[in-house]
C-alpha cells in the first residue's frame, strides 16, 4: 500500500497523510466497545472539500475503501476502520461558515462540534434543536451521518428535520450540492434527506446547511421518583394519552443513578429507583398547565415523590446526570449499548421485557431513555475480561432487539446501524426493501468504496 500513501501525499499536503501507528490507533474505532475494526492503510486529516475529493478519486481508481469519521463518539461501529482502508478524518473541517439570522439557517463544516454551533446560534437569539447526549463532543457531520436525536427530539424532531442542504463528495470523486436554502422546495427526489442517516455509505459530506429556530422559552421541569421501571413507563404512557408533548421526557434507572453518584457524588440514588424528568417550554399559562398535567400523570402512575422544580440550577443538575449516565457506566466495565424505539404506549411493556432479558441471561442492564418518544437505551455492562458474561450480554442484546421488533418497533432510533445492528436491520426490513437500499447504494457508490460492509452488510 506504499504506492497509495505516496500518491495521496502528492495530491494533498503530505503532513495530512498519517501512517504512524501511535497516531492512527486513536482513530480506528468509535465508542462501540465490541464492534470489530481493522488496520487502515493510512489516516487522512482532511482540511477542505478538495482534500476529500482527492482522496475519494484516488481510492475509487484503486478500489480502496474510504471510511469517514468525525469525533468518534458513535455507538454502533459505523466509523470503525476496515482492513486496508483510508480513514478520512473530518475533525479539522470545523468552521461555522455562516449564520443567517434573517433566513434562520447556518452553514457549517462537518467537524463543528454540536454544542459549539448551539452556542454560536444562541449569541444571535437562535437555536439549533438536535441535542444528542454527546453534544459537548460529537460533531454535526457525525450527527448527520447517524441522523442523531437527543433529549428534545420528542417535540422538535431529529437531525434530518433540520438539514436543508449538504455538499458531498460522491461516486468517483464528484462534488455535488443536494437540497436547498429556501424554506420550501420540491424539485426532484429528496437526495439530501437520503444522505442524512446514511452512515458514510453513500459519500462524504463536506458541508451542511441547517435550519434554525428562534430562542426557546424558559422551561419548567417536573421531577418524579418511582420504585419500578414499569411504573415510570406508565407515567410516560399517561402523558402521551393526555396529549401533552413535552420538550423533554427522560428516564434514568437506579443503576445509572448509582454510577453517576459514585463518580460525581450527586446523591441521586439514595431516594429513587427510577428518576423521570419532564420538561415543557410552552409559554405562559399553557406551560403551567402542561407541567401540572405531567405532575398529575406521575402521581397517578405511582410516583413515590414528585414536584415541579423551581430551582433552575437543580433542574440543570438533574439533566446533566442524564448526560453523564453513559460515561459513568463505562467506568464499571465495557458497555454494550442498545438503541431500540417502540410505540410510546408500549414503553412499559418494553421496559418489562428488558428486565426479563437481564434475568434470562444473568446480565447487568442499566436503562436510560428518551422516554417521551419511545427511544430506549438499555446499557449492558460486562466485567472486563469476562468472556462468559460477554456471551450472555450478546444474547440479551439480541433478545432486546427481537422484542422491540415484535412490539412494532425499530432496532435503532438515533445511533445508527453501523456494525452492531446489521442482524436487527435484516430482521426488521423486508428483503425487497433491503434490495432497494442495495440498488441505491450501487447507484451512488459505483466503485463500492464508501464504508463498505456497514449498515447493509452481511451480519456476522
Amino acid at each position: 500500500m506504499g504506492s497509495l500513501v505516496e500518491a495521496l501525499r502528492t495530491l494533498i499536503p503530505a503532513e495530512r497523510v498519517v501512517t504512524d501507528p501511535g497516531v492512527v490507533s486513536a482513530y480506528v474505532r468509535d465508542e462501540a466497545q465490541w464492534a470489530p475494526y481493522g488496520a487502515p492503510a493510512a489516516l487522512v486529516r482532511a482540511a477542505s472539500t478538495e482534500d476529500v475529493q482527492a482522496v475519494v478519486s484516488e481510492c475509487a481508481e484503486r478500489g480502496v475503501p474510504v471510511v469517514p469519521r468525525g469525533a468518534g463518539t458513535g455507538l454502533s461501529g459505523g466509523a470503525n476502520a476496515i482492513e486496508g482502508c483510508v480513514l478520512l478524518s473530518l475533525e479539522a473541517m470545523n468552521e461555522i461558515v455562516e449564520i443567517d439570522a434573517h433566513e434562520r439557517l447556518a452553514v457549517v463544516q462537518p467537524g463543528v462540534v454540536n454544542d459549539h454551533l448551539r452556542a454560536a446560534c444562541a449569541e444571535q437569539g437562535l437555536w439549533y434543536p438536535p441535542d444528542p447526549a454527546s453534544s459537548p463532543w460529537s460533531t454535526i457531520g457525525g450527527n448527520v451521518a447517524t441522523n442523531a436525536g437527543g433529549l428534545c427530539c420528542v417535540k422538535y424532531g431529529v437531525t434530518r428535520d433540520y438539514v436543508l442542504a449538504v455538499q458531498a463528495v460522491v461516486g468517483r470523486g464528484e462534488v455535488v450540492r443536494l437540497g436547498r436554502r429556501t424554506a420550501k422546495g420540491v424539485v426532484g427526489y429528496d437526495l439530501c434527506g437520503l444522505m442524512v442517516g446514511s452512515e458514510g455509505t453513500l459519500g462524504v459530506i463536506t458541508e451542511i446547511t441547517v435550519r434554525l429556530r428562534g430562542a426557546r422559552a424558559a422551561e419548567r421541569t417536573v421531577v418524579g421518583y418511582f420504585d419500578t421501571l414499569e411504573a415510570a413507563g406508565e407515567a410516560v404512557s399517561a402523558i402521551t394519552a393526555a396529549g401533552v408533548v413535552p420538550s423533554a421526557l427522560e428516564l434514568i434507572d437506579r443503576h445509572c443513578l448509582r454510577a453517576v453518584d459514585e463518580w460525581k457524588n450527586m446523591g441521586l440514588s439514595a431516594d429513587a429507583n427510577v428518576l423521570l424528568l419532564g420538561r415543557t417550554d410552552a409559554p405562559g399559562e399553557a406551560g403551567d398547565a402542561e407541567a401540572d398535567t405531567m405532575a398529575d400523570c406521575f402521581k397517578r402512575a405511582g410516583a413515590t415523590w414528585s414536584t415541579r422544580s423551581t430551582d433552575q440550577e437543580e433542574a440543570e443538575a438533574l439533566f446533566s446526570a442524564r448526560r453523564l449516565a453513559y460515561p459513568a457506566l463505562e467506568r464499571l466495565g465495557p458497555v454494550l449499548t442498545e438503541d431500540v424505539c417502540v410505540p410510546r404506549g408500549l414503553v412499559p411493556e418494553m421496559l418489562s421485557r428488558i428486565e426479563r432479558a437481564a434475568r434470562d441471561h444473568g446480565t447487568h442492564i442499566a436503562n436510560v431513555a428518551h422516554a417521551g418518544d419511545g427511544n430506549l437505551h438499555p446499557l449492558i455492562i460486562v466485567p472486563a475480561g469476562d468472556d462468559g458474561a460477554r456471551a450472555r450480554a450478546e444474547r440479551a442484546f439480541d433478545q432486546i432487539i427481537d422484542d422491540a421488533i415484535a412490539l412494532g418497533g425499530t432496532v435503532t432510533g438515533e445511533h445508527g446501524v453501523g456494525l452492531l445492528k446489521r442482524r436487527g436491520l435484516h430482521a426488521e426490513l423486508d428483503p425487497a426493501v433491503v434490495a432497494m437500499h442495495h440498488a441505491v447504494k450501487n447507484a451512488l457508490d459505483p466503485a463500492g468504496i464508501f464504508n463498505p460492509g456497514k449498515v447493509f452488510g452481511t451480519p456476522g
